[in-house]
């Protein structure tokens, strides 16, 4: 009798561990295959927040640039990460695509093209990006790797292939969500970095007449892709275009409070949506309005209070404090050691020049003066006056700068400096020639 109780016991303890068991093997089958459906068909279930990583780059990324694809690699797991390339954006899809194929692989990544673009036409003459963003083995193959990365051309090809006619997800792109909701990297340079947004750039006026005459929604800005989160604005090719001066009126019309515009050949790398680090060669302007005001009684143009603060190589910003952090090889720049601009404030012409909104910062650190003025205008003579904009860069009680002291380093980071921007009348001709001159 007490064999068949002991028995009955040890029976007892097998089916409850079975049972567990194949509790627990059922629980892992739904996290991982049904809920992956139910992000297809409740979009609810998919807004979790991501695990994965973002690396932004600014266009004309050099293939020698190895901290920058070396970084994109090493997110994506190390040698032998399975990265999709997006050549969407690109006029020559092959040619775009093979190349960064090349890069990637020489960087020890496992790339495969997908072959996405407008320029892909079927035998019968019709587009195919279509079908290939609802093919199940497209899907399957981004579903199984580690990362994907868009080429530089045109963000809206990129938005035009991955969004269906009424402005919902293709299958794939919920795909490239699920990537990057799980772990996985999405990267992007140039118009693969426009997309980053909720809201993009489509197509502009220049710089001067972006000022001039604003934004409007479905003309020079449209829906981005919005991996970076709603109230994050990005733009690229920013300092050697003088592209500031765009992200400002795009940022008050659309009420962003954070803009990140990264320069050429650098990376802002975003981990899990809170912390921002900068790698490769210049670096990425912040431009802070949260505490920016308009005056309603000009009708132009025009805001007080913007915050600009630098960043370039190894320095980290905390997306939700908004702390910068320089690097660990710089040091505390003394500021106003510059005696040659002593005696007045510098005037900068032509503040929309190449990178010379970053110039008038390290020239302020460096001077003694508080303020110094650049000044945005039309230099053709059209015999009448026009609207111009004068820039006011000022220190802060909080500005700091920081560099690096490395042998052959030129890298700078510099920490709230105050930004005002006011319209102003421009008068031709700007200058008379004094008589008796030849």
């Amino acid at each position: 009798m007490k064999f068949l109780q002991n028995k009955f016991r040890h029976a007892h303890i097998f089916l409850f561990f079975r049972f567990f068991s194949r509790l627990f093997a059922f629980t892992a089958f739904f996290s991982s295959s049904v809920f992956v459906n139910l992000c297809i068909f409740e979009p609810a279930f998919c807004a979790l927040p991501a695990k994965g990583s973002l690396v932004i780059i600014g266009g004309a990324l050099r293939k020698d640039n190895a901290v920058v694809w070396g970084k994109i690699v090493q997110l994506a797991g190390g040698n032998g990460a399975k990265i999709a390339v997006i050549p969407a954006a690109s006029s020559d899809p092959e040619g775009s695509g093979s190349r960064v194929l090349a890069t990637f692989n020489a960087y020890g990544a496992r790339a495969f093209l997908v072959p996405l673009s407008l320029s892909y036409h079927d035998e019968e003459g019709s587009p195919t990006y279509t079908r290939i963003c609802h093919a199940p083995e497209w899907i399957k193959q981004i579903d199984q790797a580690q990362a994907v990365f868009f080429t530089g051309g045109d963000q809206n090809r990129i938005v035009q292939v991955l969004r269906n006619h009424d402005g919902s997800n293709t299958p794939l792109l919920d795909a490239i969500w699920r990537l990057y909701r799980r772990g996985g990297v999405i990267a992007g340079t140039s118009a693969g970095a426009a997309i980053m947004s909720t809201t993009m750039f489509k197509q502009t006026n220049d710089l001067l007449g972006t000022l001039q005459h604003g934004v409007h929604e479905g003309k020079e800005i449209g829906p981005g892709l919005g991996f970076i989160g709603e109230h994050i604005f990005v733009d690229q090719h920013f300092l050697i275009r003088g592209r500031f001066a765009r992200m400002l009126p795009a940022m008050l019309a659309k009420s962003y409070q954070i803009g990140l515009g990264i320069d050429e050949n650098t990376a802002m790398v975003v981990h899990q949506e809170s912390e921002i680090e900068i790698v490769g060669y210049k670096g990425a302007l912040l431009i802070d309005l949260s505490q920016a005001q308009k005056d309603p009684g000009l009708e132009h143009f025009n805001l007080r209070g913007v915050r600009l603060s630098f960043l370039s190589h190894g320095d980290k910003l905390h997306l939700h404090t908004k702390e910068v952090r320089a690097s660990e090889d710089k040091e505390v720049v003394l500021q106003g050691t510059d005696e040659d601009g002593a005696s007045a404030p510098r005037i900068y012409p032509d503040i929309l020049g190449n990178t010379l909104i970053l110039d008038m910062m390290s020239a302020l650190i460096d001077s003694q003066q508080n303020t110094a003025t650049g000044l945005a205008f039309n230099p053709i003579d059209t015999h009448q006056s026009e609207i111009g904009f004068e820039f006011t860069l000022s220190k802060t009680a909080n500005t700091k700068a920081y560099a690096s002291h490395n042998i052959g380093a030129e890298l700078l980071t510099i920490v709230d400096m105050q930004l005002d921007v006011k319209p102003v009348q421009i008068n031709f001709p700007l200058y008379h020639l004094l008589e008796g001159s030849k």
